[in-house]
């Protein structure tokens, strides 16, 4: 058993902080609820799932000694208020504190902040945000997408199933949100914005443009129509390859940029 008055150490190098009101424990920087969680990896207590692998893989310098918690294998839970610690259920048995206002007895997650509008999906496996109404899941790509991407996305298996091409954190279960390109490929959303801010407009997986670029072939095609090549170079053609149409055509050398003759994209190569 846990004294409530002070709980065991985290780890031989802790770095989570619980929060306390009154004499209880109230969660950590990641979930808000009153309860911890015994690791069944190492047998050490944590705040959460994201504390544990905080500690255990950040934290950690020697690789081998590196891991991640199962959040499926989690067989004890302790209370924040009484330190009584029991099989996870969403009430403490001793002192009956409802340790998390959202309770998943499959991925053993507490959380009292509703406004999150957690949900459970079988075919995922794992807990998800935002609400049931307003998700689905792809059971080609294997995760939860918005209604908006029903019938409006290209289906890639396992598509999120795969780390960010930009900070190369696994995507399924990521905090952080999602953005699905219109390759079928995804990142982060916060990743991408930033990839975006640099000057990236193609996928970093498959170079296909990342939105509707024809307002920027347009004016690359005024641009080139006003800046004639030299006379030496006048007439003379290059074989490409177009990312985004994925087929080869000629076209006039020119060096601000050379147009796909299929599809007129400006996001080309020399083939």
């Amino acid at each position: 058993m846990v004294s409530a008055a002070e709980p065991e150490p985290m780890s031989s190098r802790p770095k989570v902080e619980f929060r306390r009101a009154s004499g209880m424990y109230t969660g950590c920087k990641h979930y808000t609820r009153k309860c911890l969680l015994r690791a069944s990896c190492c047998g050490e207590v944590f705040a959460c799932r994201f504390c544990h692998d905080e500690a255990k893989c950040e934290e950690v310098p020697e690789p081998s000694q590196r891991h991640r918690i199962d959040r499926h294998s989690v067989s004890s839970v302790i209370c924040g208020g009484c330190g009584h610690e029991q099989k996870p259920s969403q009430d403490c048995e001793r002192c009956g504190e409802r340790l998390g206002a959202y309770f998943c007895a499959v991925c053993n997650l507490y959380d009292d902040d509703l406004s999150k509008r957690q949900f459970h999906c079988d075919k995922c496996g794992i807990c998800r945000v935002g609400g049931r109404e307003n998700y689905f899941h792809c059971d080609t790509c294997g995760a939860c997408y918005s209604n908006e991407l029903r019938d409006n996305h290209v289906c890639l298996p396992n598509a999120m199933k795969r780390n960010c091409p930009i900070c190369c954190e696994f995507l399924f279960d990521s905090l952080e949100a999602p953005q699905v390109l219109r390759c079928g490929h995804a990142l982060h959303r916060s990743c991408l914005e930033k990839y975006v801010s640099h000057g990236g407009y193609t996928c970093p997986l498959c170079c296909v443009s990342i939105c509707d670029m024809q307002p920027v072939w347009d004016q690359w095609s005024d641009e080139i129509a006003t800046t004639p090549m030299p006379p030496e170079l006048s007439g003379t053609t290059i074989r490409l390859f177009c990312n985004d149409c994925n087929e080869y055509s000629t076209a006039p050398y020119h060096f601000l940029g050379l147009k796909c003759g299929g599809c007129g994209s400006f996001n080309t190569r020399r083939s």
